[in-house]
C-alpha cells in the first residue's frame, strides 16, 4: 500500500517536504503500521542503521550503559556518517580530546567529551539546537557517576520530567 508513494518519497529524500505524499499516504501510513510484518520492518531497519552499530562501538569502546545509551542518541539524531555533525565525527572530534576506556582512558572523561562534541555538532544545526537531551539528561546521570543507569533515574528532556524507579 505505501509502494505507490516510493517516487514521491525519493523526491523530497532528504528535505522536510512532503510534497506529493499528502493525507491518503498518512492514511496509508496508519493502515500499514497496524500491520506486524511492517513493524517488525521498522525494528529490523532500526536496529540494523542504528542500534545495533551505536552499541557495537560504545562495547568496543569500553562504554557501559550510559554511553551505549548516548551513542545511540546520537547515532539516530545525527545518523551513522562520518563528517563533522553526524556519529563518526562527533565521536572523532571526542577521541581528539580524551581516550575511551578501550584505550586506557577514563569513561566519565571520556563521556564528557563526546557529549561536548555533541552538543556542539547539535547547535550547528537549528532542528537540533535544544541541547536538553544531553544537558538535563545524559548528563545528568553523567555527572551522578551513573554509568550503569541504575535506577531510580530522574531526567528532563525539553522541560519534560521523566521518572524510573528503582
Amino acid at each position: 500500500a505505501l509502494a505507490k508513494y516510493l517516487p514521491a518519497l525519493r523526491k523530497v529524500n532528504g528535505s522536510d517536504s512532503h510534497s506529493g505524499l499528502g493525507s491518503a499516504f498518512v492514511s496509508a501510513w496508519h493502515t500499514a503500521a497496524k500491520d506486524a510484518v511492517f513493524r517488525q520492518a521498522q525494528d529490523d531497519e532500526r536496529d540494523r542503521v542504528y542500534f545495533d552499530p551505536a552499541v557495537r562501538q560504545a562495547k568496543a569502546d569500553g562504554l557501559q550503559a550510559l554511553g551505549q545509551f548516548a551513542y545511540y542518541d546520537a547515532i539516530v539524531m545525527h545518523g551513522p556518517g562520518d563528517d563533522a555533525t553526524s556519529f563518526g565525527g562527533i565521536r572523532a572530534t571526542a577521541l581528539r580530546h580524551a581516550r575511551p576506556p578501550s584505550q586506557g582512558g577514563d569513561e566519565t572523561a571520556y563521556l564528557s567529551a563526546f557529549l561536548d562534541a555533541r552538543v556542539a555538532a547539535m547547535k550547528t544545526e537549528e532542528a537540533h539546537s535544544d541541547t536538553s537531551r544531553v544537558d538535563t539528561e545524559q548528563r545528568v546521570f553523567l555527572k551522578a557517576g551513573n554509568l550503569r543507569l541504575n535506577p531510580p533515574l530522574k531526567w528532563k528532556v525539553y522541560g519534560d520530567p521523566y521518572e524510573i524507579d528503582g
